[in-house]
């Protein structure tokens, strides 16, 4: 039996995660509570609704078909505590201000849609990216689409915290041809008061990638007042594995996701982080780095 994987949905000529054009394939679920997370729509495996409010015309089509929908003076409500997720009013919705996050589909299904670019990916050395969420939190499905790729000569990169079981890595490994790997915080007492996790198993799993020469993007959000701190934790962490060549990307913050939360009706508790400044310990990030002898590079300029 094939098993069923919960995607949140799929990104076209991507050119940020990865080598060349790409694909890339959000999952759902996530074990980490970042408060910066710029993908909420991916930190529950559930399918859930998202109303954009300001694309809505307030035609009335969802209400004729939902309870969880109804219209008043001021236009169209939406009441999510009574919504089941159930989609219907989401093709009725000609504006687009629905947006159902999370459908159930085989890896066979997904698969044609990945393919449909693969010229692109063949002329730019591109390919397809699986991201999140923690794409490793649906191992089973992440076996099996990586393998239909790779059978059809698609080169595959996996952006991931590395937070999972040795045994669920080492399943899908020979599938990878690049590893985008997330740093939040070296410190683990930093990481568990703005993840809610512990990064032990995650540094355990890079020092294995590391030990097996696989190909690693190291990938840092840099988040003022949380871990811009961190440059020489993360410079002595990188110098101690046996590749120090490896990239590390530099991300600034930016608050591009918030009208996502609003919209699934999540609370935003970055909307006071000042991105200019966040920009500019980008900057002094990169320089203290690449002044350790490492690869750093600002995120902020591609």
């Amino acid at each position: 039996m094939e098993t069923t994987g919960i995607i949140a949905s799929i990104k076209r000529y991507e050119i940020h995660d990865g080598d060349g054009i790409r694909t890339t394939l959000f999952l759902k679920g996530c074990p980490m509570r970042c408060r910066w997370c710029h993908n909420p729509e991916c930190l529950s495996r559930k399918p859930e609704l998202a109303f954009y409010a300001h694309k809505c015309v307030n035609c009335g089509e969802c209400a004729r078909l939902c309870p969880s929908h109804k219209m008043n003076a001021d236009g169209h409500v939406f009441q999510r505590a009574r919504c089941v997720s159930c989609g219907k009013c989401v093709a009725a919705c000609l504006s687009e201000a629905l947006i159902m996050y999370g459908k159930a589909k085989t890896a066979a299904k997904i698969l044609p849609l990945l393919l449909e670019d693969k010229g692109f990916y063949d002329e730019s050395g591109g390919g397809v990216t699986i991201s999140g969420g923690e794409p490793l939190m649906q191992p089973e499905f992440l076996t099996e689409l990586l393998a239909l790729l790779k059978e059809r000569s698609v080169h595959t990169a996996l952006d991931t915290s590395l937070f999972a079981p040795r045994a669920v890595l080492k399943a899908v490994i020979d599938s990878i041809d690049q590893f985008l790997i997330d740093i939040k915080a070296v410190d683990d007492r930093i990481h568990i008061t703005n993840t809610g996790i512990s990064n032990g198993v995650i540094l355990d799993n890079i020092r294995y990638l590391d030990s097996l020469g696989q190909n690693v993007e190291f990938r840092v959000p840099l988040i003022p007042g949380v871990n811009n701190g961190e440059s020489s934790s993360f410079g002595r962490f990188l110098h101690s594995l046996s590749n120090t060549s490896h990239n590390i990307k530099i991300l600034p913050y930016h608050g591009f996701s918030a009208g996502k939360y609003h919209a699934l009706g999540l609370p935003y508790s970055c909307k006071d982080i000042d991105e200019e400044f966040a920009a500019m310990l980008v900057e002094e990030t990169v320089r203290k780095l690449r002044d350790m002898g490492l690869n750093a590079i600002d995120g902020s300029l591609e």
